[in-house]
């Protein structure tokens, strides 16, 4: 078996390990030690050995840079994500606030509508949307309990939107004007021309049996007429368009897209009347000619005066 020659490699270092203690301990008391020539020394060691080594502390100048950047980039990232939260929060807050602008804007509106005194009105909220390919209607969340009443108009904060159409215990059914069994009469203005409007599950329903379709044009303006005690007259229904197939339709004043608050009407059929001369009293028959002169009297009433 071969002889293994002497371990000289863990001796040597043992030597230069506690040489490099030695070394660095007494760089380290010396670096403590406070004296004026100490200080000297230090700064002397420094300029001139210390500028010698940019190159090996550049790395860690890189590296201090890429943590900084690093903890400036988790910073902004937080910042980012709570910025985000605070904008959904906004976001909500901004909708909510949108919504109720425009529920305050439509009942403002209903409040600011000019009708007949005589007409009051009970108002409610749309419940639901009941519109179909084939029939376009709207449910309210007032009913028998209210003294809703069939047939009784249903306007919006400006125009006409429609009529009840059953009438629940507390939810009603409204039949709006673009449903295609809608057919109400209306008046053309300024022309005066009467016309009847039907629906046909287009937001512009179309006029049909105008009386003199050359009088006109659109933009004219169209209210309920009141023929035949369907609605009460002078509701305003909206504007006349000419559609790209040249009929005449009308361009809703009523916000059709966005019912949230309908106007229920209470109109009542006006009282039918037996016998004019109860309100045209009739003339009373008196001489018709030139103004007589005083103390002249008329033929018919000598004849009288002598007769009695």
């Amino acid at each position: 078996m071969a002889r293994k020659g002497p371990d000289f490699a863990t001796p040597v270092r043992r030597v230069l390990i506690s040489l490099l203690v030695l070394v660095l301990l007494s760089a380290f008391l010396f670096w403590r030690i406070d004296g004026p020539r100490a200080e000297r020394m230090r700064s002397a060691f420094v300029d001139r050995f210390v500028p010698g080594f940019d190159w090996a502390l550049a790395p860690m100048t890189k590296l201090s840079n890429m943590v900084s950047s690093y903890q400036s980039y988790a910073r902004l990232y937080d910042q980012n994500k709570e910025l985000r939260r605070e904008l959904q929060k906004m976001s909500a807050w901004k909708e909510a606030a949108v919504q109720l602008e425009q529920e305050n804007a439509k009942l403002l509106a209903q409040n600011n509508v000019r009708l007949d005194p005589a007409l009051t009105s009970v108002s409610g909220v749309v419940m639901t949307d009941s519109g179909s390919a084939f029939r376009q209607s709207v449910l309210l969340n007032v009913g028998l309990r209210d003294g809703i009443v069939d047939g009784w108009a249903t306007m919006d904060g400006l125009g006409l939107v429609g009529r009840i159409s059953g009438v629940g215990e507390t939810t009603s059914r409204v039949i709006l004007l673009t449903d295609p069994s809608s057919r109400i009469p209306v008046l053309i203005q300024p022309s005066g021309q009467h016309a009847l409007l039907s629906g046909d599950n287009t937001p512009l329903p179309y006029l049909e049996f105008i009386e003199s379709p050359e009088n006109v044009r659109p933009g004219d303006r169209v209210t309920s007429s009141g023929d035949g005690g369907v609605f009460p007259p002078g509701l305003l229904v909206g504007q006349v368009a000419l559609a790209s197939d040249g009929r005449l339709r009308v361009r809703m004043a009523a916000d059709y897209g966005r019912l949230e608050f309908l106007r229920v009407l209470r109109s009542h059929s006006a009282e039918q009347l037996a016998d004019s001369g109860l309100l045209i009293p009739p003339p009373i028959p008196e001489f018709v000619g030139p103004q007589m002169p005083p103390g002249f009297t008329p033929p018919t009433k000598r004849g009288k005066a002598r007769h009695d």
